[in-house]
């Protein structure tokens, strides 16, 4: 403790100072309980705040022996100054599956990392992995024996591959999921093991897996291929329960507003009048449902859940193509299939991959997502690609081009014919 070298910190000091628990707070208290390493690293994060640039610089090409993903290099460019941190690799280890843990296999997992590296932790990185940040290339190894040996767990993704396949809880604690996404999320991760191991696309692939539309792994907004769960049958309806929320017997929100000030629960304006397709009537005595036009966005479900469920025919709506400003603005995902069964051992999901990856590895550029490629190649040529007809859920804005452009393969009788037949009609 007393060969520690602390240094002076003032810009960094000053995040400890608002209402919120800060990640220097954190540093700091293991810096003081033995850590240079963390010390180090709040020394060299004072003088980037200083100089206004990283002080950090790409580890390259390092790993583990046989992957080429898992491991982001990271070498300090002032290591006479901050020793402890000259390198300070992270590790992405892949979750498991809605991100269960014991405390027990949790103290296990923070003993081999005190030992092998700084013990700090980011539970969890932004596609789902267990972030273990710093350590020097001397302990990659021996971290993965007993990564593979002690914990059963391996790395995840990163680089241009398969990103750690990420899901949302599911059935395992959730009433509303139409999937059982730990299932789907598990298969899919032993499927692609060499993709997600040894880089080999143009840029990083994402699978991510929420049991119902409302979506809790935000994969629409940050997935590559999100598949969401949902129900194509009717909504289920308790019309006991419905007048019962509206006689103020049960709370809306299941009571997540209890303190609510905007008097009693009214189903007129808090349900029926926020109905995106306005599908929905209440007479009074019964809730009605024209299913036809249900959009399945989940507000009437989420207020009255003791009342309302989803159907019980269940799938999967498959979407394609988001991702955050990195060549591009961000996007949200284009809506491809509206309804996949998805039952062990999900054939269609892979078939329907694996054309995608095929056609993004041939005409991908270097670091260009998905759905960068769909929006350059435009979305017509990316439905043949996937042999998927066009059908008006795909539709993400009206047309702004006023001419329509056929194939002669798609005019029946092909072009010369359909000219004669116009001739004779309108020219003769």
């Amino acid at each position: 403790m007393a060969d520690l070298k602390k240094h002076d910190t003032p810009m960094v000091d000053e995040l400890k100072k608002g209402p919120w628990s800060s990640f220097a707070d954190d540093l700091q208290t293991r810096g003081d309980s033995g850590s240079q390493a963390c010390l180090d690293l709040l020394g060299q994060l004072e003088l980037s705040y200083k100089d206004k640039e990283t002080h950090w610089k790409h580890g390259g090409i390092v790993g583990v022996f046989g992957y080429g993903g898992g491991v982001i290099g990271r070498y300090s460019d002032q290591p006479d100054k901050f020793p402890a941190i000259a390198a300070f690799h992270t590790l992405r280890i892949n979750q498991p599956a809605s991100k269960f843990y014991s405390t027990k296999f949790l103290r296990k997992l923070c003993d081999m990392w005190d030992h092998r590296g700084s013990g700090v932790f980011n539970f969890h990185g932004s596609t789902g992995d267990t972030v273990m940040i710093g350590t020097t290339t001397e302990q990659l190894e021996p971290i993965f024996f007993d990564l593979t040996h002690q914990f059963d767990m391996d790395l995840g993704g990163s680089g241009s591959n398969l990103r750690t396949p990420s899901c949302c809880i599911g059935r395992a604690r959730c009433e509303f999921s139409c999937l059982d996404t730990q299932a789907i999320c598990y298969d899919l991760t032993m499927t692609y093991q060499d993709e997600l191991h040894r880089p080999a696309f143009p840029y990083k692939y994402k699978f991510k897996i929420s049991g119902c539309p409302n979506d809790c792994v935000a994969a629409i907004a940050r997935s590559c291929c999100a598949i969401i769960g949902t129900w194509r049958d009717e909504i289920r309806i308790d019309q006991k329960a419905v007048q019962a929320y509206v006689n103020g017997e049960l709370k809306p929100n299941a009571g997540a507003f209890s303190d609510r000030d905007w008097g009693p629960f009214d189903i007129q304006k808090e349900v029926i009048d926020l109905c995106p397709s306005k599908c929905m009537y209440w007479d009074g005595k019964e809730l009605k449902i024209d299913n036809r036009e249900c959009t399945r966005c989940m507000h009437c479900i989420n207020v009255m859940p003791e009342a309302l469920r989803p159907g019980l025919d269940v799938g999967a709506t498959i979407l394609s193509g988001a991702k955050a400003p990195i060549l591009e603005g961000a996007q949200m995902s284009t809506l491809i299939i509206p309804f996949m069964r998805m039952e062990y051992p999900y054939d269609e999901i892979k078939e329907l991959t694996d054309l995608i990856w095929d056609w993004w590895m041939e005409e991908g550029r270097n670091r260009e997502r998905l759905g960068e490629l769909i929006q350059r190649k435009g979305l017509p040529t990316y439905l043949r690609i996937i042999k998927r007809k066009p059908i008006p859920q795909m539709v993400k804005e009206p047309r702004s081009n006023p001419y329509v452009f056929w194939k002669e393969e798609e005019v029946p009788g092909g072009w010369t014919r359909s000219l004669e037949e116009f001739r004779k009609k309108h020219l003769a």
